[in-house]
């Protein structure tokens, strides 16, 4: 009885079969462990924090008003000197729906200015949006091809900025904010600017 041994081909066609089964596995074993690091996801991390914010200077948001006066365009002086929450938004934009309650409670804090990008939408639609859901923005820049965003490190919206009064890039938060990240990440980085503290 004569052993059977593999020709050159059938090896080569066993190692090409197992490279897909490989891979898989290398790529489930990465998978598992972001599951288990225990680290937010939603926290992106911005090669901007402690830079200088990029200059502002957006054309408004035609037709849309605050207090009977048309609201000014976002621009580096409408920030200026002022502690302020840069939040990127659109109309079409579920999340920003959901966390419009919240900027709008933040846009009540006589310590923090609000501020607003509208990202790609469209003019009547961000009015109706903001006509029917509240305006908290003292300034709104339309960002109608992206360029802005690209220049702030935009992911994808809601995205927020927490620019210090000297207009340093402090804190960015990626996504809607809820409760637990208002109270866990946006506050503590309020109180921290106002306390003139880094880090």
């Amino acid at each position: 009885m004569t052993g059977t041994t593999e020709t050159p081909s059938q090896a080569r066609r066993v190692i090409v079969a197992l490279i897909p089964l490989v891979l898989f596995l290398g790529l489930a074993v990465i998978f598992l462990m972001q599951l288990t690091s225990g680290r937010d996801n939603s926290i992106i991390p911005s090669a901007l924090i402690g830079k200088p914010a990029p200059t502002l200077k957006l054309a408004p948001l035609e037709g849309a008003m605050t207090a009977g006066k048309p609201v000014p365009p976002l621009t580096t002086e409408a920030i200026r000197g002022k502690l302020t929450l840069v939040n990127v938004w659109a109309s079409w934009c579920v999340p920003c729906r959901q966390e419009h309650p919240i900027i709008l409670g933040l846009s009540r804090d006589d310590r923090l200015n609000v501020v607003g990008i509208n990202y790609k939408d469209r003019n009547d639609a961000a009015l109706a949006f903001l006509g029917e859901l509240g305006n908290p923005f003292t300034a709104i820049g339309v960002d109608p091809k992206g360029t802005a965003a690209i220049d702030w490190g935009v992911y994808g919206i809601p995205e927020s900025f927490l620019v210090g009064a000297d207009g340093t890039i402090l804190y960015k938060h990626v996504g809607p904010f809820s409760e637990d990240s208002l109270k866990n990440g946006l506050l503590p980085a309020i109180e921290k600017a106002l306390a003139g503290t880094k880090g």
